[in-house]
């Protein structure tokens, strides 16, 4: 029995031997691996951080009335450029019954009080003409009888106010004529002839009938990261980019940063803002989607490499290259690096343009991984 164990362990480790032997045969007829090189080039760098947003005026102005009713006629359109004071809309006042009653009702009594007014002021005036009273007497009651025109007046000028939305003697003053407050582009008229509008008051913000805007002062408004939030800060050059305008970029400044992140879709988002610098002539429609990249640093014209060939050391963590010396030969050579785009890195010392680096992590040919 012992003999028989004893068989068959030899057995198994001649066996581990045989394929430990093979294994090293199989090994030696590999070919070697041959790393290729590459070699520095000069390049311009640029760090940035990428925010999404839309185009959007810096100041955007929504026409509301200063009285409610129906839109009786408008006399602009989207797109069209208006300046201050120019009509808008014209409205037809639909009168509260239970305001036309009180307003009626407050004229026919100044006009009782008128009449009972003006009898007594003839009186007067009749006794003064022969000398009955005095003059103060008389002033008096002058001075009453045209209190009482006032009223009268007052009282009937809101009475018309009530019932129509204006009045004889208000003039450019008057509640139905809408007029621009801005001078600039029409965005947007989001009403039509016909419909109900609401006032703009204390308790309510009322019916949007324009939206003006100076599309000459146009920003960019977008959201960052937080991760990228603590990089930037204000006065940063932006490149901007719309999807709608091909190959062109404007050029912008950032000059907001938000205080407080907004939450969506679990991350923290902060709100920018960057205004667009309009030496530039093409014309940009608001509302536009946009990308801001934010240029944190740039470089021009230095040596660069690609950042995959930078390689680190294990107990210091300084980076290194490997330089070619001979034939599939190499040494290792410490570099200072500076910028990086996330693709290519600044190289600021350590190699020149005429170095060959060891591309040390290379794919292999596909034939030699399917020979492996």
């Amino acid at each position: 029995m012992k003999k028989k164990v004893t068989i068959i362990i030899l057995i198994f480790i001649v066996l581990v031997f045989t394929g430990a032997l093979y294994y090293l045969y199989q090994k030696n007829q590999e070919d070697p691996v041959t790393y290729k090189t590459e070699e520095a080039t000069t390049q311009t760098i640029i760090k940035k951080a990428v925010a999404t947003g839309s185009i959007v005026p810096k100041d955007e102005v929504l026409i509301k009335p200063n009285i409610s009713g129906i839109i009786d006629e408008i006399f602009i359109e989207a797109g069209q450029q208006i300046k201050s004071g120019d009509l808008i809309a014209k409205i037809k006042v639909i009168p509260n019954v239970s305001s036309l009653q009180s307003a009626k009702n407050a004229m026919q009594s100044a006009k009782i009080a008128l009449d009972n007014q003006k009898r007594v002021y003839e009186r007067q005036k009749e006794l003064f003409d022969k000398g009955v009273i005095s003059a103060n007497e008389y002033d008096a009651v002058d001075v009453t009888y045209q209190q009482a025109v006032q009223s009268y007046d007052a009282a009937k000028q809101n009475y018309q106010i009530v019932r129509t939305g204006t009045a004889r003697g208000l003039g450019s003053a008057a509640n139905t004529l809408i007029r621009s407050t801005v001078t600039g582009m029409v965005l947007e008229v989001p009403v039509k002839e016909g419909n109900q509008v609401i006032e703009s008051n204390n308790f309510n913000d009322g019916t949007t009938i324009a939206t003006v805007a100076d599309v000459g002062k146009m920003i960019f408004e977008g959201f960052v990261d937080e991760s990228e939030v603590g990089r930037i800060k204000e006065e940063l050059p932006l490149e901007i980019t719309v999807g709608a305008i091909e190959n062109k970029k404007f050029d912008a400044i950032l000059d907001y940063i938000a205080p407080k992140g907004k939450e969506e879709n679990g991350a923290v988002q902060f709100e920018i803002k960057g205004t667009l610098d309009k030496k530039d002539t093409t014309f940009i429609r608001a509302g536009l989607s946009a990308n801001a990249s934010i240029i944190l640093a740039k470089v021009d014209s230095v040596l660069a490499l690609k950042e995959a060939l930078i390689q680190y050391d294990g107990d210091s963590k300084e980076p290194f290259v490997e330089i070619q010396t001979g034939e599939q030969q190499f040494e290792k050579r410490d570099v200072k690096l500076g910028v990086s785009d996330g693709i290519n890195v600044e190289i600021k010392s350590g190699i020149s343009k005429n170095d060959k680096v060891k591309v040390w992590n290379q794919i292999k040919e596909e034939e030699e991984f399917k020979k492996g």
